[in-house]
């Protein structure tokens, strides 16, 4: 699928984590960049956020690493944050999580827009819009689809579309999942701006709680979720944040201590 997209021409540094490239915006710039996407007349920006979790998928999974490549990657949690500090010696300029970033981007843009909603149960889906309409009521939230669809049912989402002349489009179907619908599914005439948002609906809906804030401010969310949902969550932080922490050492390694460019391949140890 080829997007007509501005990511190429932005105006941003990258650094790659585990062979990826990720954007280093600052927050305000960040904000200011996905607007100006949104407000254009033609082409497409697709932004997804890359934590622990997702490298990790796309460590293992070419073609999602391959369609990451062709959208704009930004930086999501303490992981990827420790893994800028191994290889680059820092952290990334600001953490720009979905769950955050995202609300923050609707205040932000205060020129109306239509925004369309995709994925969550159908009653999650519909709590969500109305959430984000009392959260910046400028705006109008479509919902599109709920995220039960089949795969044979993707085209008729995707005719949907086709009449609701959006400017910003939310796709919410959790990671590899929405980001591979979007890019086989999603053209440019369907929304200036798709952002990845994985389980975003689920928070503004109030359908999954959130961390408190002090454990916000500690980066720590993630043990939050860990407590209240282990039976679903252990694998993906107490398996996969070590074998992804594991990873960057040794990406930190070859480029750091080696002096040699990272790239990633099946032959690497972990």
């Amino acid at each position: 699928m080829n997007h007509i997209s501005h990511i190429k021409s932005a105006a941003v540094s990258r650094r790659a984590i585990l062979g990826l490239d990720v954007s280093c915006f600052g927050y305000g710039d960040a904000l200011a960049f996905a607007n100006q996407m949104a407000s254009l007349p033609l082409g497409q920006t697709i932004i997804s956020f890359l934590n622990a979790n997702n490298a990790n998928i796309m460590y293992a999974d070419a073609e999602y690493r391959d369609i990451l490549t062709r959208q704009m990657i930004l930086p999501d949690g303490i992981g990827v944050d420790i893994a800028s500090t191994f290889v680059y010696g820092d952290k990334f300029p600001a953490n720009l999580n979905g769950t955050d970033f995202v609300p923050a981007l609707l205040t932000y843009m205060d020129r109306p827009k239509r925004i369309g909603l995709i994925g969550g149960l159908p009653e999650v889906a519909a709590k969500a819009a109305a959430n984000f309409k009392r959260h910046a009521p400028w705006h109008e939230f479509i919902v599109v689809s709920d995220g039960y669809f089949e795969e044979t049912d993707s085209v008729n989402v995707a005719e949907r579309m086709d009449a609701l002349k959006l400017d910003v489009l939310m796709v919410g179907l959790g990671s590899p999942k929405q980001e591979k619908w979007v890019d086989t599914y999603v053209r440019p005439h369907h929304a200036r701006l798709v952002l990845c948002v994985g389980a975003l609906f689920d928070f503004v809906a109030n359908a999954v709680p959130r961390a408190p804030h002090f454990l916000r401010r500690m980066r720590l969310e993630w043990l939050f979720r860990l407590l209240i949902e282990p039976k679903r969550m252990w694998r993906r932080y107490i398996i996969g944040n070590p074998l992804f922490i594991a990873r960057s050492l040794r990406q930190a390694f070859v480029v750091r201590v080696l002096g040699k460019p990272y790239a990633h391949g099946e032959n690497l140890v972990v």
